[in-house]
This record gives C-alpha cells, structure tokens and sequence, in this order.
C-alpha cells in the first residue's frame, strides 16, 4: 500500500535510472511508470517501478528500474492452456548490475540477500549476474527473482504477452498490484 505523493516520489526516482542508462521517454510516459511494492509496504526493499512500451496478444516491451537492492520477488509465469505455454522473457542490463537468481547449481558465494523476513521465500539459488549490454532469456515456468546492485539498475524487458495478473509468487502474501491510499 503505497501514497498518491510515495507513488510520485518512486516515478521520479525511476526517471532519474532510466536517465543515467540514457533512456529517453516522454512525459506521458513517465507519469505512468507502475511502481510495485507487492503490497508488502517495503517498497525500497522489495519492489520495482516498470514502464510497459508495448504488450499485444505476442509481444511485450518493458523498462525496469530498480533501486540499489531492490528485490523483485520470487516468481513465475505458469502455463495457462494448451496454447500458451506461459511469459518468455529476456532481460538485458542498460545501467548498473542485476543478480538474477535460477533453478540450477547454487552459486557459492551469492551477491544478493533476500529481504529480511522473507528468506523462506526464496527458493532458487544460481546467480547469473548481468551487467550494461548482458543478457539472459528465462523460459517459460521458470522460477526466478532478481535484485540490483548497489547502485541500482535498469533492465530492458522483452517477452512474449505479460498477463502480470497471472504471475505465480513463491511468497504467498505478495500481492502484484500496488493498493494506492
């Protein structure tokens, strides 16, 4: 649950990352930057602001700006019938560092810590760290989450069709959507 003034403040911190990776957007668009706590009332711990350039029935466009540690929860995007096998994505690095958590080998030494609280809720432990101009396609179904750096970042997100209503979180308490007072 987040303030109309909180929701302003984080749109205009996501402005000034998409600023620093050189991302040009226009006015309309940046007054209508989502910003997600997740409904956990932690947004600088756990959260994101996304800008949505396009999502059809077969493609989506995003930006993404996290603040330095921001956590993206962990999550999924299932399946829904037989002719939609669930979200592919690829994420790609524009500005500061992104630790991107899979199934696989659990990285030994990781960058990244989940919020405090919510540990049990992050289940998934091999690192893939991406930097400006790096890259990493997630299929769809698989578990993940990620977090910035110490700087922050920004992640241009390509998929196919983002039905965000549908994302499956480990956290049970996550609620995708931001509630405004």
């Amino acid at each position: 649950m987040m303030t109309r003034k909180e929701i302003k403040q984080s749109q205009k911190l996501a402005q000034a990352l998409f600023n620093k990776a050189h991302i040009v957007i226009t006015r309309k668009e940046a007054g209508s930057i989502e910003v997600a706590d997740f409904g956990l009332g932690a947004y600088k711990q756990t959260g994101l602001a996304l800008l949505v350039y396009v999502n059809t029935d077969r493609c989506c466009a995003k930006e993404l700006a996290l603040l330095p540690r921001q956590t993206c929860p962990e999550h999924r995007h299932p399946r829904l019938d037989l002719n939609n096998p669930g979200k592919e994505e690829t994420f790609r690095c524009r500005w500061g560092t992104i630790y991107l958590y899979v199934p696989g080998p659990k990285t030994g030494r990781i960058q990244a810590r989940p919020p405090k609280g919510r540990e049990a809720s992050y289940t998934v432990w091999h690192e893939i760290v991406l930097k400006p101009g790096a890259q990493y396609t997630l299929a769809p179904n698989t578990l993940h989450w990620f977090q910035a750096g110490p700087q922050g970042a920004v992640v241009s997100e390509f998929s196919t069709q983002s039905l965000d209503a549908k994302d499956v979180f480990t956290d049970r308490e996550i609620q995708r959507f931001t509630r405004i007072v």
